[in-house]
């Protein structure tokens, strides 16, 4: 299968677009898109437009993340079988790197965001999990398919996947990750994860 790469614009759109509300009340769709107003509004807040208000911006965003995406999940699933080999330290290790990985990656393009909205088209529940579709319309109403994967973690609906034009997320991490790993060790893969994290910011 062939990889394919997401621009970090689209992915942050993905990403601060699957966030909660301190109210877990109801469906799914009905958790996406009371905090997907709630994201909009920090992005659209004028107090945070100044650029040293970037990092408070990104430090709201990011706590907001921390509530819906099920790191522990996400992360599984992209190591896939070699999951099962890391200890209880590592597991815990490569949970905060792949957190860091996607804040360091995506949540750097908050200051990207220009009035983009999304439209709910159709939601699907299986026992503990669901699929959420929502089309995210730019300002020239170019329209990307954005699907999540939600499971029912204790009463709360938990993100573990994102579906960017039918493109899984964790499927692509995951070719990244099990190549690195059949080719390497766990210690390169955490190696290259540090460097990736501490490279500077990306135009």
């Amino acid at each position: 299968m062939r990889q394919k790469f997401f621009k970090p614009g689209i992915l942050f759109l993905a990403i601060t677009f699957a966030m909660t509300s301190s109210l877990w009340a109801g469906a799914p769709t009905d958790q996406l898109k009371t905090t997907i107003d709630k994201v909009i509004g920090i992005l659209s807040d004028s107090d945070l437009k100044a650029p040293e208000k970037s990092d408070e911006k990104k430090q709201k965003v990011r706590g907001a993340v921390d509530e819906i995406f099920d790191w522990a999940a996400f992360s599984q699933r992209a190591m896939a079988k070699y999951w099962k080999e890391r200890t209880p330290e590592e597991k815990k290790e490569f949970i905060d790197l792949f957190g860091r990985l996607l804040e360091r990656t995506y949540l750097d393009k908050v200051e990207n965001y220009s009035g983009e909205t999304v439209k709910y088209v159709g939601e699907k529940i299986d026992g503990k999990y669901a699929i959420v579709n929502t089309i995210v319309l730019s300002k020239s109403n170019a329209e990307i398919d954005v699907n999540y994967r939600l499971r029912d973690k204790d009463g709360k609906w938990m993100v573990y996947d994102v579906y960017i034009e039918g493109v899984s997320m964790v499927n692509n991490y995951r070719i990244q990750f099990t190549d690195i790993l059949m080719k390497s060790s766990y210690q390169e893969l955490v190696k290259r994860l540090e460097e990736k994290i501490a490279e500077e910011p990306s135009e």
